[in-house]
């Protein structure tokens, strides 16, 4: 061997030692829905071009939030990167507890990113988190069984036709229930769900002077209506389900509409996992003709933690994750029907992706949810299905277990609406806002 070839692997076993000197193992916390999961399948194609590996923490949604919330909040250091929504992002970045994302490369194109999902993830015009996927909701229904009932889905239904729809649709003996909606406990599961429907029917979590709004006729008729439709076209158990739990009916063909995540969409039109994927229509969430849809807005998003010792590699992560090359990636080997929806504006101008039959319903139900003004009368917060206030997330989790008790059977409507009352002014007399 020469001085030279000698020289040569010299100095690429120099560049090899100096790469691995560079890399780091990341871990990150995610929640066990498909689009995370699906993410962790690609891990490969981001360690070949960092040199970085990951380690996963995946949770069911509640105790994500739980774990996560615990982790920033007392400086615990478990997660180079959090996965958070719109909710904590602002209230956590303006708290100092996340790195902000405003020094993303050129290529990465920040200025792509949806308006709506840019806006709720940012505190004072800083983006915190970058948004891996973003949805509203919407209906998504069973062509057949609505056929087959004599009904046509309006683009735009009201909660009247849903309910009618939703008992026509109902085969018991079949194992056939017209509705399958959330009910399990937790503030952005059942609770979610239950807070953007009340919008809808004239309800709201505050007055304009933070006074608790239960005792309401609004709250009433809601929480009545939800009850009865669901007791006379849901499944059985409801109070439990959540989003993965009426994933799995709808797929399964045991549902004739579900009300839920837009993201959802690809899930249950793909025939690998669905036993309906070619039978799947979508339309608006429903309204109650008070001029307010029940339609949320949400990312789920991934946030650095202030204090990581791990930022580069971090930053580098997710740059990949939430990138137009990772939707590419996606595209090239599950098809366009499955890239992460609703996060930048490029992907709703693809031709490739116009064809999606989904695509036009969610970039349309993203962009009729409105934070600023989610309720018929006015109200001092912002959110939809959440207020962006501290307190919220203590409190919401206390009142959707009250109601998940009412969906049990344990308790009735009016005591559960009391109960909320009651905890919701005492929180928020405690926190001084009364």
């Amino acid at each position: 061997m020469t001085f030279k070839s000698v020289l040569g692997v010299a100095t690429a076993l120099t560049l090899v030692a100096g790469s691995a000197a560079l890399a780091e193992t990341i871990t990150i916390a995610t929640v066990n829905n498909g689009d995370m999961i699906r993410m962790q399948g690609y891990t490969d194609d981001f360690t070949a071009k960092t040199g970085h590996t990951v380690e996963w923490v995946t949770l069911e949604e509640n105790v994500l939030r739980q774990r996560v919330t615990t982790d920033i909040s007392t400086k615990g250091g478990a997660f180079d990167i959090m996965t958070i929504g719109m909710y904590e992002t602002p209230i956590w970045g303006s708290n100092g507890w996340l790195v902000a994302l405003d020094d993303l490369s050129a290529d990465y194109d920040a200025g792509d990113i949806l308006p709506a999902m840019a806006g709720g993830l940012s505190h004072d015009g800083t983006l915190y988190a970058a948004p891996f996927y973003g949805e509203s909701s919407m209906v998504m229904y069973r062509t057949d069984l609505m056929e087959k009932a004599g009904l046509e889905m309006p683009a735009a239904p009201s909660w009247s036709f849903i309910a009618k729809a939703a008992r026509e649709m109902t085969d018991r003996d079949n194992g056939i229930n017209g509705i399958c909606l959330r009910g399990k406990a937790g503030w952005g599961e059942g609770g979610a769900f239950i807070t953007a429907m009340s919008n809808s029917f004239g309800a709201r979590w505050f007055d304009e002077d933070w006074n608790a709004q239960f005792d309401t006729r609004e709250w009433s008729d809601t929480l009545n209506f939800f009850v009865n439709m669901m007791s006379d076209s849901g499944p059985a158990g409801y109070a439990t389900n959540g989003f993965n739990e009426n994933l799995s009916l709808f797929q399964q063909g045991k549902c004739g509409m579900w009300i839920d995540a837009t993201v959802a969409a690809s899930f249950v039109t793909n025939p690998n996992d669905s036993t309906v994927a070619d039978k799947v229509g979508f339309a608006l969430a429903p309204d109650n003709g008070m001029g307010v849809r029940s339609n949320w807005l949400w990312a789920w998003a991934l946030a650095i933690p202030a204090g990581t010792q791990k930022e580069a590699a971090a930053k580098q992560f997710i740059e990949w994750a939430t990138s137009k090359d990772y939707i590419e990636l996606v595209a090239a080997n599950e098809g366009w029907a499955n890239v992460p929806p609703g996060a930048r504006t490029s992907l709703y101008e693809n031709a490739n992706y116009k064809d999606v039959p989904f695509a036009q319903m969610t970039l349309d139900s993203i962009l009729s949810a409105d934070p600023t003004n989610s309720t018929v009368d006015p109200s001092p917060y912002v959110g939809i299905q959440f207020a962006a206030i501290p307190e919220f997330a203590g409190i919401a989790t206390e009142v959707s277990q009250e109601f998940s008790a009412v969906y049990a059977g344990q308790q009735s409507v009016e005591d559960a609406l009391a109960k909320a009352q009651a905890l919701t002014n005492d929180a928020m007399e405690a926190a001084g806002y009364r």
